[in-house]
């Protein structure tokens, strides 16, 4: 049966999750491990991905809003699943029911879990901001929130079941901001003690956390881009002597390939002009889709082996390669990215292209590209 061709696709290999996920447990001793799939799995499908890194030994989901955890367990996810970004309002008796855990870090979300509790009571985790200044309580204001945490406990609508936050400097592994968060984190989980709160699950490893500090990993790491075989590090320390392996290729077809003259000027602005006659190639892949306008005039691809660059503006919906003088045609492969292993350009190097790093490279790819699944049955 003759199978479409898609016009572009982001093959997503889920036996490299596994693995991945493989590769991260065996960094830690006691520690539990949970997968963050947040944001579609970081682009690569957070359904799928939630069920290979469960093959692979996971043993929590991290969701970071509602409609994500609630999804996971409409698929059928019945581990445990840890959501933490929530605002005034939110249907959170939804999330009770699930049996999802949840994050408070101040006293008026405390009082909302609460209220929306029925039957069983609500898992709680308590934010402490150690030194990020984004969610969390600061020191501060930590013993308010444990004693409102402490007062649904009592009344039986609430279960303190950890105690987290988040490191802003580990993938700088040298950074004294670490110690500093590790010396401001103890010093919380001390003050709750002090109130006679069992402090559940102590967690705040991220993916750097989980690689490179296990001074960090307590009782819980919570790795993201790792997962999907990147580096937290960049170039500095890459996926590959992490041993992880990349899990997505972009790829898309040639719409078009045209012969133009010395001095031709390409796409909008003009702001590449071509040097000698060249041939140019048409990616039917742009913004639209995913692609950072900042790499313009310098984000890689590959064609028929070889390494070649985006000329021009990135258009919302398409842009131009310079082929130079490959004799290509319409309906040629071209691989924007890769776990380059065979000379593909990575994530990586569409994120140096554009000034940003691996995770937005991924994360940002739209719905118009679908997602392929390759060794979904795979062992790990």
């Amino acid at each position: 049966m003759h199978r479409t061709q898609p016009r572009a696709e982001a093959v997503v290999d889920l036996a490299a999750i596994r693995h991945n996920v493989a590769t991260l447990r065996a960094r830690l001793s006691s520690a539990e491990l949970m997968t963050v799939v947040k944001a579609d799995a970081y682009g690569h499908g957070m359904v799928p991905v939630a069920r290979a890194a469960r093959q692979a030994g996971a043993d929590w989901i991290g969701a970071a809003v509602l409609e994500e955890a609630l999804q996971l367990r409409a698929a059928g996810d019945n581990g445990p699943i840890f959501c933490w970004l929530t605002t005034p309002g939110e249907p959170l008796a939804q999330a009770i029911e699930n049996d999802i855990d949840l994050s408070a870090g101040a006293p008026w979300e405390i009082a909302e879990i609460a209220a929306g509790v029925t039957e069983r009571p609500a898992r709680v985790h308590l934010k402490v901001d150690t030194g990020m200044s984004r969610g969390g309580a600061v020191a501060e204001e930590w013993p308010q929130l444990i004693r409102a945490a402490l007062k649904e406990q009592q009344s039986g609508r609430v279960v303190i079941t950890g105690i987290w936050s988040h490191l802003a400097s580990a993938d700088e592994p040298k950074s004294p901001a670490n110690e500093y968060q590790v010396e401001a984190f103890l010093a919380a989980v001390d003050v709750a003690e002090s109130f006679g709160v069992d402090p559940g699950f102590k967690h705040l490893a991220n993916s750097a956390g989980t690689l490179a500090l296990p001074e960090t990993h307590f009782d819980l790491v919570r790795p993201g881009i790792a997962t999907y075989g990147l580096s937290p590090f960049g170039h500095s320390l890459p996926a590959s002597e992490l041993g992880l392996r990349p899990a997505m290729t972009l790829k898309a077809r040639l719409a078009m390939v045209k012969r133009v003259p010395a001095g031709a000027g390409v796409s909008y602005g003009l702001t590449w002009t071509a040097p000698r006659p060249s041939t140019l190639g048409l990616i039917p892949v742009g913004y639209g889709d995913g692609l950072p306008r900042h790499a313009s005039n310098g984000g890689p691809v590959q064609v028929h082996g070889q390494r070649r660059t985006v000329v021009g503006r990135i258009c919302m919906d398409q842009c131009m390669v310079n082929l130079e003088d490959d004799p290509r045609e319409a309906g040629d492969e071209v691989v924007l990215f890769g776990p380059g292993v065979d000379g593909e350009p990575t994530a990586d190097d569409w994120a140096d292209a554009a000034g940003t790093i691996n995770y937005e490279i991924v994360t940002r790819l739209g719905p118009r590209i679908p997602r392929r699944y390759v060794n979904e049955d795979m062992d790990v």
